[in-house]
């Protein structure tokens, strides 16, 4: 909770020095969690040895109550307890720790998580340490490096099931015993229990379960051949990739209510956001997007938990992989062939807008100082920005050398920790390439270099000569890349690419400018920068590309070039070098013709939340936002029914709609003008209502009624977001108040309010919370804790709020002494898009009077 202290890096390196941790035995005591007790008991016993004999050190635990500590038989002063940490003096050679104490359920989902399912009443927990959570439920040396084996035993209601890492044995009436795991960090322990539903398959030797509440039973039964399908299509591919089993007993997948994350690694017992067991109709990117979260956890049994980071400064090792190996995986062994095009629509875009921010960071290497600074590094640049460099590096030292180092890294560090140098060190090995300057350019630095394509088209149509012009980050030095440049020319209604160049830019051999000899003479196109999307990098078109744009993005075939090209003028966009107002006409006329869902929905959300909510001075708003909503309704009405695409187009729909649409949202709701096919079920229900709340063409007794009708946790929070939403002083009070003072409700509620609560259009209604926004919410950061305090305080941003003051604000703000780093993290990436959104304002209006088109 707030107000602990942060584990050091140095304080981590000290005891890594001194300890070393033989084994974990935890007794957890779930009996009460069903009825109304709020706390549970943990007896964890923790045997470890030091190298020097009478040196003193500490174990964390946040209990509520220490009920004993007995180190090596001798009994400790429980009031030493402080701040979180018990002191453990005058060690011997070879030590026993034993610690009873009773810690307190959350609600944030950290720590020991309660849940009450509202559909049934039924109770469910579950322990999600990362990052630094594992003392809300046990007593540890909580640190990466400190791995050990884990010994669990569980006692709880006789009518649950018990989930966690190791083999599980029913010993008694409600108690089970977990086989031992092999050396673990505390940050991968977890248990999960309830009378959860199961569904078991087999795969290759290996058991394979599913579990989900009770209430969800008939969707996870309905999801289970798909999710079984996707599981063991992975674990095949991965063991053809590593050349090394899956290294842990069964693979079960526990899908867990309110869960903060999309998902968590833990060994064999896979945490996921039980959102994921669809209720309702989805897109197949809904779909993709579930099958590349699997592969990402499953990457994670390798890296992560098989070799594991030795501190935080290599969460790469972990992040960067998983991103990676869960795009390629999916891409490869399953359905979605195009799954890249996803990535490079959506995913990557995250790195890319990261990397601008000023709160970038190196990939790899930034000094992480403690483990509040580690939270805020679980970002754009470890995941998506890291995955792209790793599929820059397979492109240059190719695809074999990269799996044999890897091979080689699994095997040399299997259950132990490793750090850059280790891994660096396998892969040059594999390669025949000193990757130590590679590393240095890509992996030690921060910063996205620009590549521009340069060409002269001579009389008879064909290029005389093609230029790729690289711009290094601003005070930083260009990078080589392997990139590709294609060509694309009409055939058909179409356009698809008839020449491709690939080559090598090095600013140390070619200033910044590299000759594309390959595509001189031939016939003029459309030139696609980073073709094939195989290098980090913010592509843009020629001047002829710009201004074709709109035409031309709508008729190339592959997805993949479709999303590249959309990542261009997104980001052009961005950096102010393309007006709103034409980055809105561009998506209104790619929409009809995207049929790569991902993509679409990317498009979607990108133009009508951002360009049209933030970018555009508000009387230019309503004209463009029915140019979109026009747009969706036409892929709406060119959608097969019952399809993905028209569920998209829907979903579309009801994102751009305003006042005019207004009148048949609320048909839909009715029975009323539903197009065939679509299913108006309780998800699609609830964004028609959160659109009309936010219009105020809907009011709190209809949200009531929704609620009545849909009695789920989904249901529940649903029903806070449209009433946060309202254009309601009333309703803005009470979501508020949630945000900045509640104590009892969950992540998900307060989340949902914060979300709910800023709206476009609303700037008005809304002003009074701004300055509100810079000392109340920095405030909660004395209570709590870490996760919920970033969610809470990225959601709660005043983002609609783009305003001269704002910003003077938001910059008061962060020139406080005393704000949390995960406070300040979220303030400065929202202030920069803030920023970045009073600058396109500024554009947009010289451009709408002649005075700057860019």
């Amino acid at each position: 909770m707030g107000g602990v202290p942060s584990l050091t890096m140095s304080e981590a390196r000290a005891r890594a020095a001194l300890l070393t941790v033989d084994s974990y035995e935890l007794d957890v005591d779930l009996t009460g969690a069903a009825g109304a007790v709020d706390t549970f008991r943990t007896t964890t016993t923790v045997r470890f040895r030091t190298t020097r004999p009478g040196a003193t050190t500490f174990v964390e635990l946040r209990p509520t109550a220490l009920c004993s500590a007995r180190l090596n038989g001798a009994w400790l002063d429980p009031s030493a307890l402080a701040d979180g940490r018990l002191p453990l003096a005058d060690l011997a050679s070879e030590n026993e720790l034993v610690v009873e104490a009773d810690y307190r359920y959350s609600r944030a989902s950290e720590g020991m998580h309660r849940f009450v399912d509202p559909a049934d009443g039924a109770v469910y927990v579950y322990a999600q340490p990362a990052i630094a959570q594992a003392p809300a439920f046990m007593a540890c040396f909580d640190q990466p490096d400190l791995k050990a084996p884990v010994t669990l035993r569980v006692a709880a209601d006789p009518r649950w099931r018990v989930c966690a890492t190791g083999a599980a044995t029913q010993t008694g009436d409600g108690r089970w015993q977990f086989a031992p795991t092999p050396p673990l960090p505390t940050y991968l322990i977890t248990v999960a229990a309830g009378p959860l539903h199961a569904v078991h398959r087999e795969h290759d030797g290996i058991p394979l379960g599913l579990f989900a509440r009770a209430s969800l039973a008939e969707h996870l039964d309905a999801e289970a051949e798909e999710l079984f399908a996707v599981t063991a299509a992975c674990l095949d591919r991965y063991h053809e990739l590593f050349g090394i089993r899956y290294p842990f007993d069964g693979y079960d997948q526990v899908f867990a209510p309110e869960f903060s994350w999309g998902a968590m690694e833990f060994p064999g017992c896979v945490l996921i956001r039980d959102e994921l067991v669809f209720r309702s109709a989805v897109t197949d990117a809904d779909r993709q997007r579930r099958a590349v979260l699997i592969a990402h956890e499953m990457a994670h049994m390798w890296f992560g938990n098989l070799v594991t980071m030795r501190w935080w400064d290599d969460l790469w090792l972990n992040e960067s992989f998983a991103d990676y190996l869960g795009w390629r995986v999916v891409a490869e062994a399953t359905r979605w062939r195009d799954a890249w095009a996803g990535y490079a629509a959506g995913r990557k875009v995250w790195g890319l807008v990261a990397d601008q921010r000023p709160s970038t960071h190196p990939v790899a290497g930034a000094e992480v100082t403690d483990t509040d600074a580690a939270l805020t590094n679980f970002d754009g640049i470890s995941y998506a920005k890291g995955s792209a460099v790793l599929r820059q590096l397979v492109a240059w030292i190719g695809d074999q050398a990269f799996l044999s180092g890897l091979r080689d890294y699994f095997q040399a560090y299997a259950f132990r920790n490793a750090t850059l140098h280790d891994l660096l060190a396998a892969l040059s090995r594999a390669s025949g390439r000193d990757l130590v300057g590679w590393a240095e350019r890509w992996l030690r630095t921060s910063g996205v270099d620009t590549l521009a394509p340069e060409a002269t088209i001579g009389p008879d149509g064909r290029y005389s000569a093609v230029h790729l012009r690289q711009q290094p980050p601003a005070g930083g030095e260009g990078r080589p890349h392997r990139v590709a440049v294609g060509v694309y020319r009409a055939e058909g209604p179409s356009l698809v690419r008839h020449e491709q160049a690939l080559l090598e830019v090095d600013p140390e051999h070619d200033s910044g400018r590299t000759e594309v000899p390959d595509l001189a003479g031939v016939p003029a196109g459309l030139l696609l920068v980073n073709d094939g999307d195989l290098t980090y990098a913010k592509p843009r078109l020629e001047t002829a590309g710009w201004a074709s744009l709109a035409d031309d993005l709508p008729r190339v075939a592959a997805p993949l070039a479709r999303a590249l090209l959309w990542t261009a003028a997104w980001d052009a966009c961005r950096d102010g070098e393309l007006p709103a107002q034409e980055l809105a006409a561009v998506a209104a006329a790619a929409l009809p013709a995207e049929t790569e869902e991902a993509v679409f929905e990317t498009i979607v959300e990108a133009a009508a939340g951002t360009v049209v909510g933030r970018y555009l001075p508000s009387d230019r708003r309503p004209a463009a936002r029915a140019a979109l909503a026009a747009a969706c309704r036409g892929a709406l009405a060119s959608a097969a029914p019952g399809s993905g695409r028209q569920l998209a187009a829907a979903r579309g729909l009801i994102r751009c709609a305003g006042p005019a649409e207004a009148p048949w949202l609320a048909g839909w709701l009715t029975g009323e003008g539903i197009p065939p096919g679509l299913a108006v079920d309780a998800d699609l229900r609830w964004s028609i209502l959160a659109a009309l709340a936010a219009l105020g063409a809907a009011d709190l007794a209809q949200i009531e009624a929704e609620a009545a009708r849909d009695r789920t946790a989904r249901g529940e929070q649903e029903a806070v977001r449209c009433r946060a939403a309202l254009p309601d002083p009333a309703a803005k009070q009470w979501a508020w108040q949630l945000v900045t003072t509640d104590r009892v409700r969950s992540n998900r509620i307060l989340q949902a309010a914060a979300e709910g609560f800023w709206r476009s259009g609303q700037e008005e209604l809304t002003a009074g919370y701004v300055a509100r926004y810079f000392t109340e919410i920095p405030a909660t950061a004395a209570w709590r804790s870490q996760q919920l305090l970033a969610s809470v305080a990225t959601a709660a941003y005043p983002r609609y709020a783009v305003s001269s003051e704002t910003l003077a604000a938001a910059r008061d703000c962060l020139a406080r002494e005393d704000l949390h780093p995960v406070v300040r993290r979220a303030v400065v990436d929202a202030t920069d898009d803030l920023r970045r959104a009073l600058l396109a304002r500024e554009r947009a209006s010289r451009s709408q009077t002649g005075g700057d088109r860019a």
